[in-house]
């Protein structure tokens, strides 16, 4: 890697379409929960102009108005207003929900392996997932995503709170570059903002309002130059958004979810999920141990990645990297690892206390990075006991 470079991510707001989709999804899965813990659910939605179609494999014992579910995740995104063409409480709704397919769920119940006396989950599927941390931020994440973040967030704050910037509407998209110099970042070379407006607002107040409202109020005052480029809303025009403007699909914003292409993503989504699918539990599991690697002061940065079967209580592969940036020898980094955490399904379940209606906090700007006690894979809790196997 070159001495010098440039970093880029993007993050986007609770209103773009996607994020709709997985908005819907994620309360979907937190209505299960918060009558069934053991309820099995990977739903999916849909969003295009006034319809949000909700489908997927959902076996819970759980009671729910699937309708007024949908309805209550647009209200609380913000899609009220009257020119609204997805609207709250006008758009068509389209349950397709079934049940899991016995064949997954004969591989992910507890039964008991040849040679075992007990029982064990399996894992929900196969595939690989990774973790990541680095010391960039006091979040333990890599700084262009965690920046992107802060705008989309304060963005959302301003227009909810309704005192200021009433054009503002709910979908809007960041992106922020950063530079490397020695594999650190020095500056902010250019900041994107995209955001939705009502029809009449002025472009040059957008543009004034982003710059001195949200962007220097929430990115760091030394990592912004004389240089530092502003585009806000690059067209000129942002009226027609959200599912009116394109279509929104659950899991389609998977590195926006993750580290903003810093680090590797295994390949699938989180949102509507729940616990017993290793795509979100296990990738859960690896920020949880990538950042007590870091946090414990073990490496600069950290990337874990394991790989599952179907049905198969143990991970087939377990594999950390710390990119030369080590202080302990790697291979007493991983065996510390594999001492301290468990990365059986079951495990991760029980050790990230994961069967809660918890979900709709991670939806937005990020899963990783948050400061909030529901969120256990951002605990520092096992610094200790990794510094102490790697003595």
């Amino acid at each position: 890697m070159p001495s010098s470079y440039i970093f880029s991510s993007e993050s986007v707001g609770e209103g773009h379409p996607d994020k709709v989709a997985d908005t819907i999804s994620d309360a979907v899965l937190d209505a299960c929960l918060a009558q069934d813990k053991n309820s099995r659910v990977a739903c999916e939605t849909y969003v295009k102009s006034n319809i949000a179609i909700v489908g997927g494999e959902i076996t819970t014992k759980a009671k729910l108005d699937y309708v007024q579910i949908v309805r209550d995740a647009i209200r609380e995104i913000g899609y009220v207003n009257n020119d609204d063409v997805f609207h709250a409480d006008h758009v068509f709704v389209m349950n397709i929900i079934t049940a899991q397919s016995p064949d997954i769920a004969q591989g992910v119940d507890a039964k008991k392996a040849k040679g075992k006396k007990t029982a064990e989950q399996g894992a929900g599927d196969q595939g690989l997932m990774f973790g990541y941390a680095c010391n960039e931020t006091p979040e333990l994440m890599p700084a262009p995503i965690m920046y992107a973040h802060r705008l989309g967030r304060e963005l959302t704050a301003i227009r909810k709170a309704g005192k200021a910037a009433k054009w503002l509407r709910p979908d809007a998209k960041s992106q922020v570059s950063v530079e490397y110099v020695d594999g650190k970042p020095t500056r902010i070379v250019n900041v994107v903002i995209s955001t939705q407006h009502a029809a009449g607002v002025e472009h040059a107040e957008i543009e004034k309002f982003c710059i001195e409202k949200v962007i220097r109020k929430v990115l760091p005052k030394n990592m912004l130059t004389k240089d530092t480029e502003f585009l806000i809303n690059p067209t000129g025009k942002f009226v027609v958004g959200g599912p009116q403007g394109d279509t929104g699909l659950t899991g389609r914003k998977i590195i926006v979810d993750t580290y903003g292409g810093m680090g590797r993503h295994g390949g699938g989504a989180f949102s509507g999920k729940d616990p017993s699918k290793v795509d979100r539990s296990a990738a859960y599991m690896g920020r949880w141990v990538a950042k007590n690697v870091v946090a414990a002061g073990l490496a600069d940065r950290c990337e874990v990645q394991f790989a599952y079967a179907i049905g198969h209580p143990e991970p087939v592969s377990v594999h950390v990297d710390t990119f030369g940036t080590h202080k302990k020898s790697e291979d007493s980094i991983i065996a510390a690892v594999q001492k301290v955490f468990s990365f059986k399904p079951a495990e991760i379940v029980k050790q990230l206390n994961l069967l809660r209606p918890i979900y709709s906090k991670t939806t937005n700007y990020g899963h990783f990075g948050k400061d909030d006690a529901d969120l256990t894979w951002e605990a520092i809790d096992k610094v200790a006991a990794l510094q102490k196997a790697t003595k």
